[in-house]
This record gives structure tokens, sequence and C-alpha cells, in this order.
């Protein structure tokens, strides 16, 4: 589990993370959403140690998260960035060779590649391995780096927007994607996502921020409810249920 308690983070006067505290369940997806501002994708990135925090403890698996080495830590959890800029051309199975760097320190052994194919083959890159990422679409290239995490092996996935720049198609590939990855392989994935009818139909566990708080956190009967979602993001909401999914209307 991952236990975040009394977390700040400032940049400049402003507190984008605000005394935040929450527990991520473990084997679940846990969604954030909220509007722009709200310090989703910050308080992702301080749980992975991307960025520091200024106040409060971040712990996981009962330990606190400065008390992890880098190389173990890398081995407990994985995060994919929002834009992802690598200045080197590869191919995806380079790409995903990464996802090995915390066990082999870049001299991977027939272990190591053996996750690299898993890897690939869950992903179904197994006929465009060989291609380099500017030769592909934007779905493609987000199924190599999930790759990456996969071959990575960590037990907490985290995820800032994920379907990004997506269309539809690719993004609900990406979520039965993360959906097969908890009930397959028993990880936790944690995402920031935009879209809320995603967050509605895959996620086990929604947290909402507003103005670098939390709003509300539950489960989907809690969170995807017309007076919470009204007041979240200021919107007039309809929330219809569709074959047992809580789908929102607010266009």
């Amino acid at each position: 589990m991952i236990v975040v308690k009394n977390l700040t983070k400032k940049y400049g006067n402003k507190n984008v993370v605000d005394n935040i505290s929450v527990k991520i369940p473990k084997g679940k997806i846990t969604s954030f959403i909220g509007p722009n501002g709200a310090g989703k994708s910050t308080l992702l990135s301080v749980i992975s140690r991307l960025i520091k925090r200024d106040n409060g403890k971040v712990f996981i698996e009962g330990k606190e998260l400065e008390k992890w080495s880098n190389t173990d830590l890398a081995k407990k959890l994985s995060i994919l960035k929002q834009s992802n800029h690598i200045n080197i051309r590869l191919t995806i199975r380079e790409l995903v060779s990464f996802g090995r760097f915390p066990y082999s320190q870049g001299n991977l052994n027939s272990e190591d590649w053996s996750y690299v194919d898993k890897a690939i083959a869950y992903m179904k890159l197994e006929e465009i391995q060989y291609k380099y990422l500017d030769q592909l679409s934007g779905g493609q290239r987000q199924r190599a780096y999930i790759a990456m995490l996969i071959a990575q092996d960590t037990e907490y996935i985290l995820l800032d927007e994920p379907l990004n720049n997506l269309d539809m198609k690719h993004s609900v590939q990406i979520m039965k994607i993360l959906r097969k990855l908890v009930e397959d392989l028993r990880k936790t994935v944690v995402l920031v996502v935009h879209d809320i009818n995603f967050a509605s139909c895959y996620s086990d566990y929604i947290v909402a921020l507003k103005d670098g708080v939390i709003a509300k956190e539950g489960d989907i009967n809690d969170i995807i409810d017309k007076t919470v979602l009204d007041e979240i993001y200021d919107m007039d909401f309809r929330i219809e249920d569709i074959e047992n999914n809580k789908i929102c209307i607010y266009f």
C-alpha cells in the first residue's frame, strides 16, 4: 500500500498540493481526477520521488520514501510521465529493454530478455518490435512505453495522463490493458486521467482533487455522483447507468 500523510508541495507562494493525506489500495486501479491545476500530476510526481515534497511523508509498503534506495525503489515502483522525450533513436525492443536497467544495470542476461519478450508479447507488439519509435503512431508508442514498465516488473505502476493525445480507440485499448495488468498480473495502477468516463468504467477507487486538496475519494458510486461532480468541476452533470457503468453527460 502507498500511504500519503499531510503532503504539501509549493510552487512560489502557492500550495499546489496542500496537506493531502490518502491511502492507495493494493491490487486496484486508482484514478486521480479533477480540473486543471488541481494538483493531480504533482501529487503523482511526489509519490514517485520525481520531485521533492515540502512537507509531509510518503510510505511505500510501510517504509518511508526517502529510505528506499534508487535501485530498490525502481524494482518496486515505475512511472510513465506525461511527456516522454528520448534523444536517441530507439526501436521498440530497445526501449522495452530499458525497463530491466534496475536489475541488469545495462548488461541484460537471458532472464532479462525473457521479461522483455513477455512484455512485448503482452502489449501485442511482436510484429513491430524492431520499428523505431519515430515510425509509430501515438497509440503504438504509448503501448511501447507501457511495455517498458511491464518489463520493469514493479508492483506499483504510476501513469500521468496515459491517454494524452490518443484517439478513442487507442484510449480504450490502453485502459483495457491497465485493467488486465491488475487482474492478470496483480499490479497496483495509479493514474491521472481527465476523462471521467474512463475513470468511471475502469477504476476501482477514485481520488478527486480540486485546488490542491482532496475534494472527495471513494469507489465509483461515491464519486460518480451529480452533486459531487458538479461541485468539483463547476459544471452541470447528468449521470446515466448504461450496462452497469455510470456514464457522465456534461455537454
